[in-house]
């Protein structure tokens, strides 16, 4: 069953279909309303001839007495009596042969002579009846009234207003109606543009999505291409000379590239939130000034630096080194703006947001060049650079970028042509207690007196290879599985196992970290640690504790972790 809301419903789509049919339904309403009239008309008419009706009775049961006695005195009472009505015309009271006993008229009027019954009539405005006067079931007299009713010209003025106000109604409907219909068609008009602006909008960001990996991935090919350059290159004129002096410039130039590649990788992990970051308690104020000698080393010397840091700055939770990383690669880009030299002012202070968040606002303002409005929305993305060919990798804001989002804060970027440039980051406030600095693990002996057991889950074969000849150099002896169900089954079958150093992707149904969760519940004496390439699963080590090494490592890292894990077992 429809509900009346939804039959309301109904009909308001169907007024808007056509103006036509509003102004239809208009009409039918005036239609409607005048039959409407005639009806109530012809009812006020029936119900004038029944009040009529019962008014000449009455009369006539009073004038019974007066008219049996002939006492005309008394009838003229009761008829005068009637004067009072305006409506009454004329009356009359006759004797039983219809002779006029007593009776009056209004002005204009005047009473038949004889009396005779008649049926109730309409004589023009006026509604005439007659009733019989009995006593004891004989007729004695009879009485007429004549009564005024309103004429057709008095009954169209009462209704008049009525009929005005339905038909501005009925107007105002097919106007609605014709509106309501053009709205929705603007509506759906409107409806189309935008949903056709949306499409459009959608392609658009597409192809910006496209033209932004299209530069990201150029970007890392290119640099990538250069690192491999020098790798492959160096092996083979290693292959070549047997000169140690020439041998070592070209494994530190090997080495180089390596490092680059690997802090290539963490800037982009950085930028996409992606790297595990080791947040520490951090006094703001105490690491910039920290910074004084690294920063002074890698600016020139026209360029001069001025702090402006509030007292009593509130603590922050930030990985430090990627904090150093950051203000360090601002500055920078603040000092390739000014080639003509300048000033840096690198100030920082608390600051309450408008939604109640504390954070400290570090701000590195410039003197340079200034950016380019259309330039300013584009600086964090990677590998975009204002800076001329081989000047700049465009690396740089986007570790910024991504260190403020990782950080739970914000990057913003003001400038203006020719004034300068205000890179302002915003770090959230901790309310932790700053913690005392740890001492570092000492370094470890390249080879152990005594060899010991590792157990190696790889299942990358060219990893695997590396990485058991560091195994064999730090003094280990080392079985190798290819995934964490073989290292779980081996272990179980028995054998010494000193280390257990594992892969965290791997194939199979048990990852690295399921595998050290086991070794801690089943063999917690025996140390674990992993290594990985992969963000996300380093940011799960990371969250329980886990010892990790981040690939790619050197042979000191390593010795530094297994020396470590194997001191906290």
């Amino acid at each position: 069953m429809k509900t009346i809301p939804a039959m309301f419903d109904r009909l308001a789509r169907r007024l808007t279909v056509s103006p036509l049919i509003a102004l239809l339904v208009a009409l039918a309403l005036l239609i409607g309303a005048f039959a409407l009239a005639i009806q109530n008309d012809r009812l006020g008419k029936a119900e004038k001839l029944r009040q009529a009706s019962v008014q000449a009775q009455v009369l006539a049961s009073s004038l019974a007495a007066p008219l049996a006695f002939d006492d005309e005195n008394a009838t003229r009472e009761y008829l005068r009596a009637l004067r009072a009505d305006a409506a009454i015309q004329a009356a009359a009271a006759y004797d039983e042969r219809g002779k006029f006993v007593a009776g009056f008229a209004q002005a204009g009027n005047a009473v038949p002579p004889n009396g005779q019954l008649t049926a109730p009539a309409f004589q023009g405005r006026d509604l005439i009846v007659t009733a019989e006067v009995a006593q004891d079931g004989s007729r004695i007299g009879m009485v007429y009234l004549r009564s005024s009713i309103e004429s057709g010209l008095r009954r169209a003025m009462r209704y008049i207003g009525i009929a005005l106000i339905i038909v501005f109604a009925s107007f105002l409907v097919g106007l609605l109606g014709a509106a309501y219909a053009s709205l929705r068609r603007a509506h759906e008009q409107l409806q189309a543009e935008t949903a056709s602006r949306e499409k459009a909008e959608a392609a658009l960001r597409q192809s910006q999505k496209m033209e932004a990996m299209g530069q990201l991935t150029g970007g890392v090919a290119h640099d990538f291409n250069n690192l491999l350059m020098v790798a492959s290159g160096g092996l083979e004129l290693l292959e070549r000379t047997s000169d140690p002096a020439r041998r070592e410039r070209l494994t530190s130039g090997i080495r180089q590239a390596v490092d680059r590649g690997a802090k290539l990788t963490q800037q982009l992990l950085t930028f996409a939130r992606r790297s595990p970051l080791k947040p520490e308690i951090v006094d703001l104020a105490g690491r910039i000034h920290g910074m004084d000698e690294l920063l002074n080393r890698s600016l020139r010397e026209d360029v001069k630096i001025a702090f402006d840091l509030a007292d009593n700055l509130w603590p922050i939770e930030v990985d430090p080194s990627q904090l150093e990383v950051a203000i360090l690669n601002m500055a920078l880009n603040a000092r390739d703006a000014m080639p003509d030299g300048g000033t840096i002012r690198i100030s920082a202070r608390n600051r309450t947001l408008d939604d109640g968040r504390d954070c400290i606002l570090l701000e590195i303002a410039d003197t340079g060049t200034g950016i380019a409005p259309d330039k300013l929305n584009q600086i964090f993305e990677p590998f975009f650079t204002t800076k001329g060919v081989g000047q700049g990798t465009g690396l740089g804001l986007s570790q910024v970028y991504g260190f403020a989002k990782a950080s739970g804060g914000e990057i913003q970027a003001e400038s203006e042509l020719g004034k300068g440039t205000v890179m302002r980051l915003l770090l959230p406030r901790t309310t932790k207690a700053m913690s005392q600095p740890e001492s570092r693990p000492t370094r470890p002996q390249a080879r152990a007196a005594a060899r010991r057991n590792a157990l190696l889950v790889e299942d990358d074969d060219t990893v695997a290879a590396m990485v058991g000849t560091m195994l064999d150099d730090l003094g280990f002896d080392h079985n190798r599985v290819g995934s964490a169900d073989a290292a779980l089954k081996r272990m179980e079958s028995g054998g010494k196992v000193d280390l257990v150093l594992s892969d965290m992707v791997m194939p199979g149904e048990m990852s690295g970290l399921d595998l050290v969760r086991v070794i801690g519940r089943k063999w917690p004496g025996i140390p674990a640690v992993l290594m990985t390439g992969y963000s996300d699963a380093a940011s799960a080590a990371s969250a329980e504790g886990v010892r990790l090494l981040h690939k790619p490592y050197r042979i000191d890292a390593l010795a530094a972790e297994i020396e470590a894990a194997i001191k906290a077992n």
